[in-house]
């Protein structure tokens, strides 16, 4: 048997490993925390999602189904081999024949009822040609193709929603990351003001109890670092699932958490584009057509269908010796005259899908438009509120720096202290928030329009 190892691995598991390995090499670099701009990340996406490699290979089979569909006025050419072997009355007379070998002894009486054994090896080659089949192909032809363009669009619907939900988990990833930033720098300025209260007891101008509820405060802006922590680790994990890389790998994110740039655009617009272009209105137009298509195939199925076959034949009672050859043609007429009420019931059934199909497209047109109106007044929303906390980060930093030298000056209390410092903490959230819903609202807006896509200058 000789000396092998098996890995225990199926082909599709094989390729599953290789590419998995694969992608290691290409993005383990990033353990090191290399740099990842958004644009990058949703490169890395489109392709090695897996749903995007789906939907490719999703389209690709429509494409076959055209070629299949396109083939039904073609001819169908078949080759049979068979061997049998008895001593049936029928057969042996009916072999002799067709084998040419049928002679005057095989009149007998005795030979007739109660023949010897014989074999028979028979060769058949068939032809059909369908010349008119009742629009059949026509029909299926014009299916298969409607088929393949909701398979494209249905594959631009995949990739947008990947860029959509890549951009969304980078965001994500970039305010868990400034967050916890921001949690960091209120943990320092906490332990600061420890030490200030420290030196404030020190010098006998307050007491224990100021100590004591700066240490409280202390450790819940630790405990907000913690649980800041653990929403970046999530939220990378998330970004990585997005990206259909390895969960745990790291990277560095360069595509800052700033204000978005973007070209102001009339709501009006933006839903006609959104009615014409999203993949999600098309694909009900396309479904309509192929309910249409669907309903006209039904009442086809009344029309007549004509073909020609034409059949070549050799038997033989060795495999090539001793034998005979023959040939058949004829055309065929079929009419389907009554199917048992079925193509009446397929009628109707196609006539319903026809109409659900139509109120499916107008119920598209205006979900599509709803959207583009709400992406957009969270676009409008976001932009005012990154001003309105802005300026609030400005007014906190200032009265907390007032406060900490009121305090340390003994002119405010602990309480003063601790209320600036999370009110500052509070506002930069805010503000990072906004920042952050800017960003998700600009890319929902060109998503809802339908003219999301990895050059998308919203991603900049």
């Amino acid at each position: 048997m000789g000396n092998k190892v098996h890995l225990g691995l199926q082909k599709g598991e094989l390729n599953e490993f290789m590419r998995r390995l694969w992608l290691l090499f290409c993005v383990l670099p990033l353990a090191g925390q290399d740099p990842l701009s958004l644009h990058e990340a949703v490169a890395l996406a489109l392709r090695e999602n897996r749903a995007v490699v789906a939907g490719e290979a999703g389209a690709r089979a429509a494409a076959e189904r055209v070629t299949q569909a396109k083939s039904g006025m073609l001819p169908r050419v078949n080759v049979s081999e068979g061997a049998m072997r008895g001593n049936n009355p029928v057969y042996v007379f009916g072999s002799l024949l067709t084998q040419h070998q049928f002679g005057p002894g095989n009149f007998n009486i005795g030979p007739l009822n109660r023949p010897d054994a014989l074999n028979n090896f028979q060769t058949q080659l068939t032809v059909d040609q369908p010349l008119y089949d009742g629009r059949q192909t026509k029909n299926a032809t014009t299916m298969a193709q409607l088929g393949g363009k909701m398979a494209d669009e249905d594959q631009r619907r995949i990739r947008m929603e990947t860029v959509a939900r890549v951009a969304q988990t980078y965001y994500d990833s970039a305010l868990a990351a400034e967050n916890l930033k921001a949690a960091e720098q209120a943990v320092r300025s906490a332990e600061q003001d420890l030490r200030r209260a420290e030196d404030v007891r020190a010098a006998g101008m307050s007491t224990d109890a100021d100590v004591l509820s700066i240490k409280v405060h202390l450790a819940a802006v630790n405990e907000q670092r913690i649980t800041r922590r653990a929403e970046l680790d999530v939220a990378k994990a998330a970004l990585n699932d997005a990206m259909g890389v390895p969960l745990e790998v790291e990277h560095a994110l360069t595509t800052a958490l700033a204000p978005a740039s973007f070209t102001e655009t009339a709501i009006g617009a933006l839903e006609k584009e959104a009615a014409e272009g999203r993949a999600e209105t098309r694909l009900s137009r396309l479904s309509a057509s192929l309910a249409e298509a669907q309903n006209k195939a039904a009442h086809d199925s009344w029309l007549p269908q004509v073909g020609v076959r034409a059949a070549f034949e050799s038997d033989a009672q060795r495999f090539v010796t001793r034998g005979g050859a023959n040939w058949m043609a004829g055309v065929t007429v079929r009419w389907n005259v009554f199917n048992g009420f079925a193509d009446r019931a397929r009628m109707a059934e196609t006539s319903s899908l026809l109409e659900r199909a139509r109120a499916d497209e107008q119920r598209a047109g205006s979900a599509v438009k709803l959207q583009v109106r709400r992406a957009y007044a969270g676009l409008q929303a976001a932009s005012q509120r990154i001003q309105v906390a802005l300026a609030a980060v400005a007014s906190a930093e200032e009265s907390l720096r007032i406060t900490q030298n009121r305090y340390q000056a003994g002119l405010a209390t602990v309480t003063d202290l601790l209320r600036t410092e999370t009110a500052l903490l509070e506002t930069r959230t805010r503000y990072l928030a906004a920042l952050h819903d800017e960003r998700v609202a600009a890319t929902m807006v060109e998503f809802a329009a339908g003219r999301l896509t990895a050059d998308s200058g919203v991603l900049n």
